[in-house]
């Protein structure tokens, strides 16, 4: 079961979901770099670890290949920690009180 993918217009729609999600993440690192501001970089980093999740699952989807579910999950709850924590710490300066 591992060796299959999806065929049909269900692959080709993950496929192209795959590949769209990968050149955004290739364009938000443009923000994440250029600023102008420190809340534009913290929310460019979160779209970028959305999309990792979505390329996870998309892949997992792709190639039937389940462990990459556990590994976007574990990957979701860490970009939700950081962004918070990254949050807390430009709105009050301090992350620990």
């Amino acid at each position: 079961m591992a060796t299959e993918t999806l065929h049909g217009l269900l692959g080709a729609v993950v496929f192209a979901a795959l590949v769209v999600s990968a050149a955004l993440t290739l364009l938000v690192s443009y923000r994440v770099i250029k600023g102008p501001t420190v809340p534009d970089r913290v929310v460019a980093l979160d779209t970028i670890g959305t999309n990792v999740v979505a390329i996870a699952v998309l892949y997992s989807m792709l190639t039937w290949q389940g462990y990459f579910i556990d590994v976007s999950v574990v990957l979701a709850i860490i970009g939700f920690i950081s962004t918070v924590t990254v949050a807390r710490y430009v709105t009050e300066g301090d992350i620990i009180e």
